[in-house]
């Protein structure tokens, strides 16, 4: 049940800042961001069972990350949702180009975030897309602008963190919110777990396995990650900061 919370030109200097976590099962194996050897340019962490990414940048200063749509009926398309930010930050096409490209029934439900310099874009095969306007958002398993408690409360909080100029550690920080959220009950009852859990799941066999801060600030691209082991123990964390190409 991940969670995407993202300012974009909200901050003088600083278009687009991002705090993600990502909630897996700790079984499921990953590699820790690094760059790429066959993708060049890429920085994002690896899912070793289907090869793909949840969330990455590139040299040029891209960005993408997905998230699953929660759809208990789904099926078993051929695709890999992982493979979707690889694609977009291993090509060339702008943010608009590349969602108006995906053939949404090869993959499982997901909604992915797009960011080519210029545009932001939030697309999804359960939903629509957009170029979104400046604002703080927060990007869960649901369609964009979907009120999940934990949504709602993250972009709050990210907003005010963005206003005060946080850093890496400060976002990183920000994820570590274990409180469940005040119950709200969705149109959807097949959704009530996923909506009501907190930003920050201190699992046993499943959690969140790495929270993300990325900032774009000016021609400079900074990422932190940090890895959690079940029950939330800290685990690796890793920082990278480059000038884009």
């Amino acid at each position: 049940m991940c969670l995407i919370l993202f300012a974009y030109r909200l901050a003088p200097g600083r278009p687009l800042v991002v705090a993600a976590n990502r909630d897996e099962f700790y079984a499921r194996p990953a590699l820790n961001a690094h760059w790429w050897r066959d993708v060049p340019g890429l920085l994002a962490g690896r899912d070793q069972q289907a090869g793909g990414t949840w969330l990455g940048v590139n040299a040029g200063g891209r960005f993408a990350a997905v998230t699953n749509f929660t759809d208990l009926n789904a099926g078993a398309p051929p695709h890999s949702r992982g493979a979707l930010p690889v694609n977009f930050l291993g090509g060339g096409k702008t943010a608009l180009e590349f969602a108006d490209g995906i053939q949404g029934a090869g993959y499982q439900g997901f909604n992915l975030l797009l960011w080519d310099g210029q545009d932001l874009v939030c697309t999804s095969n359960r939903g629509t897309t957009k170029a979104l306007e400046p604002g703080c958002y927060a990007l869960t398993n649901a369609e964009l602008g979907t009120r999940w408690p934990k949504a709602v409360a993250g972009a709050a909080r990210l907003r005010r963190a963005v206003e005060q100029g946080a850093d890496a550690a400060a976002l990183i920080e920000l994820l570590r919110d274990d409180q469940p959220p005040e119950p709200s009950l969705p149109e959807d009852a097949s959704s009530v777990e996923a909506r009501n859990t907190p930003c920050f799941i201190p699992g046993d066999a499943y959690g969140t396995r790495a929270s993300t801060a990325v900032i774009h600030c000016g021609d400079r691209v900074r990422m932190t990650e940090q890895t959690y082991g079940p029950g939330g123990t800290l685990g690796e964390r890793r920082d990278f900061a480059f000038d884009r190409s």
